[in-house]
């Protein structure tokens, strides 16, 4: 097989002469222009915006929008945790709030069940540090979504006791209903004056002279007023609702009536010494859902009697 040469004409000799390492020459600069048409093609290519469709400034682009995006996650992040420390300290003075009307604190366990479910993580077909941001971003928005619902519940329930507890409170039977002298044992067992032996005092007795002026201990309507046939005498019944009702027995004048609405503080009656009694005194009862229980624990608050002279004075 004969080899390719490659001659050319020397000035000097003036003969043909052989050109050696013609192949090698002709690849090496064949690669160099290879490689200035690539430079020139990409430059020329930046210059048009991509006309050749090579996607380099669109994965620049995308680079530095990823950048951008990540910023602005944590960033939103750092937002959403202040929000969510928020909410908690807002959790916390709920809590007192459902204190103050008389409603259970929403514990750590029921705030947790009301968060479940929200751990779940989608795959959202982007990059990993990207899509790790977003899940924690999403779940981060939902624990603070069911935290405001929770919060708007227990804001709703603690206002609806707080209208019921305004209404409430005036019932409560809160007063001394008579002035006068008692013993704290007067309530549970003891010794009767008049049988002589061991039995339950429903009530406690409250001792003063006849006519002492008796008040009602709570807003509510008179269930019964007058002669009774058993040992209280003459006595009144005041239905309060809400469970409580109060009696007071052993009465010497009835002034109210049996349907009659009366407010905390308005006299009632006069004491005296009527039914089964060894000396003038109040016997007064308070009873929650039927149940008996000791008036002393219901004395929160005193009478302003010397107020009430001029009822006294209106119903004479």
């Amino acid at each position: 097989m004969r080899r390719f040469k490659l001659y050319y004409f020397s000035s000097k000799s003036l003969s043909f002469v052989e050109a050696r390492w013609f192949k090698t020459k002709a690849i090496v600069l064949s690669m160099i222009c290879g490689m200035v048409m690539l430079v020139v093609g990409f430059e020329t290519n930046q210059v048009f915006d991509d006309v050749l469709g090579l996607g380099l400034q669109k994965n620049q682009a995308l680079a530095a929008e990823n950048t951008v995006l990540r910023d602005q996650l944590r960033g939103l992040g750092g937002r959403l945790q202040g929000l969510q420390n928020r909410l908690a300290a807002l959790s916390d003075q709920g809590n007192e709030l459902r204190l103050l009307v008389d409603l259970p604190k929403i514990d750590e366990d029921t705030r947790s069940a009301g968060f479940g479910g929200t751990d779940e993580r989608i795959d959202l077909g982007i990059p990993s540090g990207i899509n790790r941001a977003l899940n924690d971003l999403r779940l981060s928005i939902s624990k603070a979504e069911k935290e405001v619902q929770l919060q708007q519940v227990s804001y709703t329930e603690a206002v609806s006791k707080y209208d019921g507890n305004k209404q409430m409170y005036p019932c409560l039977p809160a007063i001394k209903p008579m002035e006068g002298f008692y013993t704290m044992s007067s309530f549970g067992m003891r010794y009767h004056p008049v049988y002589h032996q061991w039995m339950p005092h429903e009530g406690l007795d409250i001792s003063n002279d006849v006519g002492t002026p008796v008040y009602a201990t709570g807003d509510g309507v008179i269930e019964a007023a007058g002669r009774t046939q058993a040992g209280l005498g003459t006595m009144i019944a005041i239905d309060h609702g809400y469970g409580y009702t109060t009696v007071y027995g052993h009465l010497d004048r009835v002034l109210v009536g049996t349907g009659e609405r009366v407010k905390r503080g308005a006299m009632i009656a006069r004491s005296g010494r009527t039914g089964i009694v060894t000396g003038p005194h109040l016997h007064y009862e308070v009873r929650f859902e039927g149940v008996l229980q000791n008036p002393v624990d219901y004395f929160f608050d005193g009478v302003d009697y010397p107020k009430t002279k001029t009822q006294l004075a209106s119903r004479q």
